[in-house]
């Protein structure tokens, strides 16, 4: 027979056994109308077994079916247009017109090591409603936790239950951070606010078990049926006052105290009216309407991650956006990634305060598709009016893009340009310094939250984000990998070393954080002794932004290595340290003329050797 996987339905015709006439299952029935089985099987044989591809053992046939309507935004007029042969990608589901771009396509799956990707008829899991048009499904496997995806889901305008696995990253760093306050809280109340899929809220059901309640919300109602399949095909059970269904398997042995609740309800409203420890803001865009409601009711050193999407905003691309969704002014900079980070924080700072409540930041993340920020939630005025002088106005240079945060203080000052280490004023003509903020001024990380984070992630088998932490770790402390002891091991010397860092910390915490009897303060002297806490730890204060490599680099030189010139700054006296936002960035204590004194110190002059070429050539030149 053969085999055409049409958006991931396994389509097998058996043309030997056709008794009378049989239509093709791969050719709509005004181009090919029913016949007898033998010329059915010449048709096949001659028009989609000819031009196969073959992956895994699977054969992708041609299709002449009217599939792409199913991704087609135009009108009727046009829709007749887009109806051509195709391949469908087993894989992901893509519609490919030609074979050779199909190989390609193929190729570069195997080069990600996306292979293992099976697919499922509505038959095999019930849904409570068909899918419209008789679209399958696929299932994604991601940490262990089985998700439904439907051909379309990677578009958002054209589906409900979006998914992206570029977010991989960014599901394991919230991941990692509910186990540490797993651990500190046991059992406490998490939302996904915005569980589309589902899939991070079952993974913390699965993977966490009965020391989390985990809430799944999601005001679609198509996501709340998609999201309950796939607590089924995970065989987590299913309650709350609002479903009042429990799915077949919630029983199952495998996963005995596993189970999530599902909502359905705004965002918003969800907030202001239950208490959570945890709570995770990922809605599709920018989520400074949801902070307000986010801070109202979250509890005393809980936790708020925010996920944002907009990058077209936070990235300076859409500056009138920015200034409508976070009242920032901002420039297009080198170290714009690090600049969305901070604006992102100065919106989460000011949403608490409104609230009476303060924070810290353990985790600050910014990469190509999003920018993550975790806080720690202090509860209190005095708390609150920390956080907010830490929001300031940032001085930046046009010229040499040299930045200071303006001093704080209500005096008026004669020239603000005395505050930037460069020169550029007193050279260049005319206005060479712009303001840009409100910005979040103080640290992005905490150290020990971090380290905690990678022994989750080591114990979680999450190789894919270890890297990431480590880098972090050593950014926040500003020191280079060599220093670091963690990647020199194997990853139970990492689990055995951090975990006796993990004891340390939980010590400290629980006596900062505990009474005698062994219960969570909830009075304002508990906060203040956190706040002590903070206070101690940032004693040695963190160098703000980074400066790139190749963006100041001396024409007509050969710069040294990146780990070299790292090295060289070291022994200049100065704390140094990569950066995750900037693969070619240096995070340091020194001003941009201390970087650039270094860097020249150390570059070598690429036409040392120019003399002597150009008289060889002169050479040959009159033999010739």
């Amino acid at each position: 027979g053969l085999v055409d996987l049409n958006g991931g339905t396994e389509t097998r015709v058996s043309v030997c056994s056709v008794s009378g006439r049989k239509s093709c299952p791969l050719c709509p029935e005004e181009k090919f109308k029913a016949c007898y089985s033998h010329k059915l099987r010449r048709h096949l044989q001659n028009l989609h077994w000819k031009v196969y591809v073959e992956f895994e053992g699977q054969r992708m046939c041609i299709c002449h079916l009217p599939c792409r309507q199913l991704k087609s935004s135009l009108g009727s007029d046009q829709t007749q247009g887009r109806l051509v042969a195709h391949y469908h990608c087993v894989v992901c589901s893509v519609t490919i017109a030609h074979k050779t771009d199909m190989i390609s396509h193929l190729k570069r799956h195997i080069n990600k090591g996306e292979t293992e990707v099976s697919y499922s008829g509505s038959s095999d899991v019930p849904f409570e409603n068909p899918v419209p048009g008789g679209q399958a499904y696929e299932i994604m496997k991601e940490l262990g936790t089985n998700v439904q995806l439907l051909p379309n889901h990677t578009t958002p305008q054209k589906t409900d239950t979006y998914f992206s696995r570029k977010m991989k990253t960014n599901r394991q760093l919230v991941f990692c951070s509910l186990a540490i306050l797993a651990e500190e809280r046991n059992p406490l109340e998490c939302l996904d606010a915005f569980g589309a899929t589902g899939i991070m809220g079952l993974q913390w059901a699965k993977h966490l078990r009965n020391t989390v309640k985990v809430t799944i919300n999601d005001i679609n109602e198509a996501c709340v049926k998609m999201i309950k399949e796939n607590c089924h095909l995970n065989h987590i059970r299913v309650e709350g006052n609002r479903t009042g269904l429990q799915l077949d398997g919630a029983g199952d042995a495998d996963s005995p105290n596993a189970s999530v609740e599902v909502v359905k309800m705004d965002a918003n409203v969800i907030l202001h009216l239950r208490p959570f420890d945890y709570i995770h803001l990922d809605p599709f865009g920018t989520a400074v309407n949801y902070l307000d409601a986010a801070f109202r009711n979250v509890r005393n050193l809980g936790i708020v991650s925010v996920t944002s999407t907009d990058t077209g905003s936070l990235y300076s691309k859409s500056l009138n956006v920015t200034l409508r969704h976070y009242d920032c002014q901002i420039v297009r900079t080198e170290y714009y990634r690090e600049l969305a980070a901070r604006m992102v924080l100065a919106s989460v700072a000011s949403a608490a305060a409104r609230c009476n409540k303060g924070i810290e930041v353990l985790l600050a993340v910014a990469l190509e598709h999003f920018v993550l920020v975790v806080v720690r939630v202090l509860r209190g005025p005095t708390q609150a009016d920390e956080s907010a002088k830490k929001l300031r106005q940032l001085l930046h240079c046009q010229w040499c893009e040299e930045r200071v945060f303006l001093k704080p203080g209500s005096m008026v000052e004669e020239n603000l340009y005395r505050q930037l280490p460069c020169q550029c004023h007193g050279s260049m003509p005319g206005k060479t310094a712009v303001e840009l903020g409100p910005l979040w001024a103080g640290p992005l990380f905490n150290t020990g939250f971090l380290r905690r984070m990678l022994v989750a992630a080591v114990q979680h088998n999450m190789e894919d984000i270890q890297p990431l932490v480590k880098t972090l770790i050593c950014e926040a402390d500003c020191t280079t990998l060599k220093l670091f002891p963690v990647p020199g091991y194997s990853a139970l010397s990492n689990q055995v070393e951090c975990g006796v860092v993990i004891k340390t910390l939980q010590k400290v915490e629980e006596a900062d954080t505990s009474d005698q009897s062994g219960k969570r303060k909830t009075t304002g002297e508990d906060s203040g002794n956190v706040l002590k806490k903070i206070k101690a730890d940032t004693s040695l204060e963190h160098p703000a932004f980074y400066y790139s490599i190749h963006r100041h680099s001396i024409r007509g030189m050969n710069m040294p290595k990146l780990n070299k010139f790292l090295q060289y700054l070291t022994e200049a006296g100065f704390r140094v340290s990569r950066t995750h936002f900037d693969p070619t960035g240096v995070r340091t204590v020194a001003t941009l003329a201390q970087f650039k004194e270094v860097l020249t110190k150390y570059s070598v002059p690429t036409y040392s050797s120019a003399p002597q070429s150009s008289a060889v050539s002169s050479e040959r030149r009159q033999t010739l």
